[in-house]
C-alpha cells in the first residue's frame, strides 16, 4: 500500500461527483454480478446529495480517489453504507485503512456505535470487517427484495 504519508483522508467534495460515480460502479459490479447477476451497479442518484451533506469520504493518493466510503449518521450511531477501493488497488490494505480513517472520524464526533451490513456470500468482506472489530448482529434478507442473498448486519461499539 502507499505510504500513509501519500494517502490522505477527506471528505468528498462536488468536484470528486463523477471520479467517485465511476469508482462506485466499477468497485461493487463484481458484488451486484455475485447477488443477482446484474449487468453493473449503480446508478446513485441520491450521491450528490449524500456529498453535499458530508456524507462521502475519500482516501486520495494525490489527486486520485483510491477508495470512497458513504455513510449515515443517526443521533450517536454513524451507518457504513458502502466501502469501495480502486478494482486496481484493492489487495493493498486501502479498505482497511479507510475503516481506520472512519473510525478515528468518528471518535472525534462522538459518535459510540458504527453499524454496516454486507452479503453473507461476501465472506472476504466479513474477514475484513470482523478484523476491525465489527461483530454480528443479525442476519436478515435484504429490505429491497431484489436478491435472496442473506445479509449480515454488523456494528462496532467506540
Amino acid at each position: 500500500m502507499e505510504s500513509e504519508a501519500t494517502l490522505k483522508f477527506s471528505r468528498a467534495d462536488q468536484s470528486h461527483h463523477a471520479a467517485i460515480d465511476r469508482l462506485m460502479t466499477a468497485a461493487f459490479t463484481p458484488y451486484v454480478i455475485k447477488l443477482d447477476g446484474g449487468p453493473t451497479a449503480g446508478p446513485y442518484p441520491w450521491l450528490e446529495e449524500a456529498i453535499g451533506n458530508g456524507d462521502v469520504y475519500v482516501g486520495l493518493a494525490g489527486a486520485e480517489i483510491m477508495g470512497v466510503v458513504t455513510t449515515t449518521r443517526q443521533n450517536d450511531e454513524l451507518e457504513i453504507g458502502q466501502l469501495g477501493v480502486d478494482p486496481a488497488r484493492q489487495g493493498e490494505g486501502i479498505g482497511s485503512w479507510l475503516l481506520g480513517h472512519i473510525e478515528q472520524m468518528a471518535r472525534r464526533e462522538q459518535v459510540k456505535v458504527l453499524t454496516l451490513q454486507t452479503a453473507e456470500v461476501m465472506t472476504h468482506l466479513l474477514r475484513l470487517y470482523t478484523r476491525h472489530g465489527f461483530q454480528i448482529t443479525r442476519k436478515a434478507l435484504p429490505e429491497h427484495g431484489d436478491d435472496e442473498y442473506l445479509r449480515v448486519h454488523m456494528s462496532k461499539r467506540l
